[in-house]
């Protein structure tokens, strides 16, 4: 470390420079003792002096503080500032770590505010069912505004189900969608609900229903009641879960009566 008998010109004393970056000497000196971010230079009056260099490189260390990264990684991913290639390597891999972190908000924001519009719907403080929407939203299931349409019964079901076997519970959602989507296709292109399609698509849907529930017809009534009475965030949802919806119960009743038996008589 260079010393100097007085400030030249390109440095800043450790007041200087966290005053102009808006942090504390504190923290400067916290960054110094972890190995960070040293002085380059030292006057003969023992103030510690930093250069200009030393300010892009702390701009580097505050972005991934804020970014979320602990100390360690933030010195592991610091990169030499010797090149102009050096420095535009630095700024792109800052570039790449802040639209992650956009990402990452974007997300959360779009949780938060499906989550306030879910609570102002549901008209009741129910913090049970704010944790179920929480986790669906988490699990990226589109179909969480139907929470709020589920009694005790079907929550706890489900609610069962993501607690023994998260991987389970993720499979069933994805199933549910992936039918959902199936029945909207057949339904456009015209195929018959008692055709050999239908038919097939049917026998998946009943089986899917039966994992859902165990097979107990009081939940699954309750599931069925719950479709038929569910309100919907926007038109296009309604319309695309009513086609499903529609097919689906013409494509069982014919599943059963090929069976000779309809299991809610």
């Amino acid at each position: 470390m260079e010393k100097h008998s007085a400030i030249p010109q390109g440095y800043m004393t450790v007041g200087e420079i966290a005053k102009k970056m808006g942090i504390t000497v504190r923290t400067m000196r916290h960054y110094d003792k972890a190995g960070l971010l040293s002085p380059s230079s030292e006057s003969e009056g023992g103030y510690r002096l930093y250069s200009y260099k030393d300010m892009v490189k702390l701009n580097q260390i505050l972005s991934m503080k804020y970014l979320g990264f602990s100390l360690d990684d933030i010195k592991n991913r610091l990169i030499a500032l010797d090149t102009p290639e050096e420095v535009a390597h630095a700024l792109s891999e800052h570039a790449a770590a802040i639209r992650k972190k956009m990402e990452m908000l974007l997300e959360s924001l779009n949780a938060v505010e499906a989550l306030k519009a879910e609570v102002v719907q549901m008209r009741t403080v129910d913090f049970k069912k704010y944790a179920d929407i929480v986790v669906s939203l988490q699990m990226k299931n589109e179909n969480y505004w139907a929470i709020k349409h589920l009694d005790n019964d079907l929550l706890d079901q489900l609610r069962s189900r993501y607690d023994q076997d998260k991987n389970g519970a993720l499979a069933i959602t994805e199933t549910m969608e992936r039918m959902e989507r199936e029945g909207v296709r057949l339904q456009e292109e015209g195929v018959s609900p008692e055709s050999e399609k239908g038919l097939v698509f049917a026998q998946a849907v009943w089986d899917m229903t039966l994992e859902f529930t165990d097979g107990d017809l009081k939940l699954i009534s309750k599931l069925a009641d719950m479709r038929e009475k569910i309100s919907f965030p926007d038109r296009e949802r309604e319309e695309k879960f009513m086609t499903a919806h529609n097919f689906m119960r013409a494509a069982l009743e014919a599943y059963f009566i090929k069976l000779g038996h309809d299991p809610f008589e």
